[in-house]
């Protein structure tokens, strides 16, 4: 592992953070206020990213994609981490989970999602199966030649704008001597599908405008041109496509962090108390200590993770353990930043209690603190026998 950034990355981390202070930041209090983003707004931002040749950044060259390696695609995500997630969602980085897609589904959705003219959205939480993913309840049954759907999900992130949705549905079960066993199937389901519907979800505290929605499948029929991948193998893509989602998670935080820190470091020096600039107490330099060694070693956990995709080594204990730490420490920070600015961190007068509130949701989704740390321990004792 070469620690330092080639030219070339050097130049995507410097274009992406430029977007994002010039395409991102002037509207992020606009879009805090209004609770979502106007329609408009919305295209000039994929256009934009469109016309910089970073859409879909995180496909390969031969679908229509930048090509990036995970490395490169983790600092783009770094960048666009410093943002508000509502405005950046337009940036564009459509699942890779669609590379599964049988040569008529690429010319139906993975191409158009490239191109930017179709955008997806991933559903499998429900009420009832969150880190528990086999307990979905949302099933498709068997009717000649089709499916039929019922049930429901939600917390379904970026719904509002998705042309198409990639639904993981039970589809049976199989008896195992550790009791039933669900199979699980993922599905391609168009906006406009008759039986299916999009509705408002919950409100949010965390991460406004980019707002979440439930799904409803109500004998809703797929034939069996939807199925991503094979019939009962939704756990088998899943796997191959979704695990680089937590390095998402990771990288985010660590941008997020970064911003941030920025924040509470340019504080600390024009903030004055008894006649000095409150950096210079340890009660604050010591905390500005903590907060940048913090920010590094996940940083570089991220990175790491992401240089052993690139590899080909075995990651999944280690892209864990940056979601894990990066997410954890970016509560750590956030809250640290809040309390160095004093009461006026709790005002939107800056962006500090948005940050603080964004935050505690990178500890939930993609899997809880406690799935990576499953993720993690299992790993260690599994090779012992234990």
């Amino acid at each position: 592992m070469h620690f330092g950034l080639s030219e070339e990355q050097e130049m995507i981390v410097s274009t992406v953070r430029s977007f994002v202070e010039n395409e991102i930041y002037p509207h992020e209090a606009e879009v805090e206020r209004a609770g979502q983003v106007p329609h408009a707004l919305g295209e000039k931002i994929k256009q934009k990213c469109i016309d910089l040749g970073f859409y879909a950044c995180n496909f390969p060259e031969d679908v229509g994609g930048a090509g990036l390696s995970h490395m490169d695609f983790t600092l783009v995500e770094r960048e666009l981490g410093r943002g508000s997630m509502a405005l950046t969602h337009f940036f564009g980085r459509p699942q890779n989970i669609l590379m599964a897609c049988n040569p008529e589904q690429k010319d139906r959705y993975l191409l158009p999602a490239v191109r930017g003219e179709k955008m997806d959205a991933l559903a499998m939480t429900e009420p009832d199966a969150g880190s528990d993913v086999r307990g979905m309840k949302c099933q498709a049954l068997r009717d000649g030649g089709d499916w039929v759907v019922n049930g429901s999900k939600h917390f379904i992130s970026g719904a509002e704008h998705a042309d198409f949705f990639i639904v993981f549905i039970a589809t049976g079960v199989d008896e195992t001597p550790r009791g039933p066993k669900k199979r699980i199937t993922t599905f391609l389901v168009d906006r406009d599908t008759p039986g299916f519907e999009v509705r408002d979800g919950y409100n949010s505290v965390s991460h406004k405008g980019y707002k979440n929605y439930v799904l409803y499948f109500d004998n809703c029929r797929l034939p069996d041109t939807q199925v991503l991948g094979q019939v009962d193998g939704g756990f088998a893509v899943m796997n191959d496509w979704l695990y680089a989602t937590r390095l998402t998670v990771a990288a985010f935080s660590v941008g997020r962090a970064r911003r941030c820190f920025d924040y509470a470091l340019n504080y600390s020096v024009d903030r004055k108390q008894f006649g000095q600039s409150i950096g210079k107490f340890q009660g604050i330099s010591f905390q500005l200590a903590d907060m940048i060694t913090e920010i590094d070693a996940a940083d570089w956990m991220t990175l790491a993770a992401a240089w052993r995709l690139d590899q080909k080594l075995p990651s999944n204990r280690e892209i864990a353990s940056a979601k894990l730490y990066a997410s954890e420490m970016l509560g750590r920070v956030t809250d640290t930043t809040l309390q160095i600015f004093g009461g006026m961190g709790l005002m939107d007068d800056f962006p500090i209690e948005r940050f603080w509130r964004d935050a505690r949701v990178e500890r939930i989704w993609d899997g809880t603190s406690e799935i990576q740390r499953h993720i993690i321990s299992r790993d260690l004792l599994r090779p012992l026998g234990a």
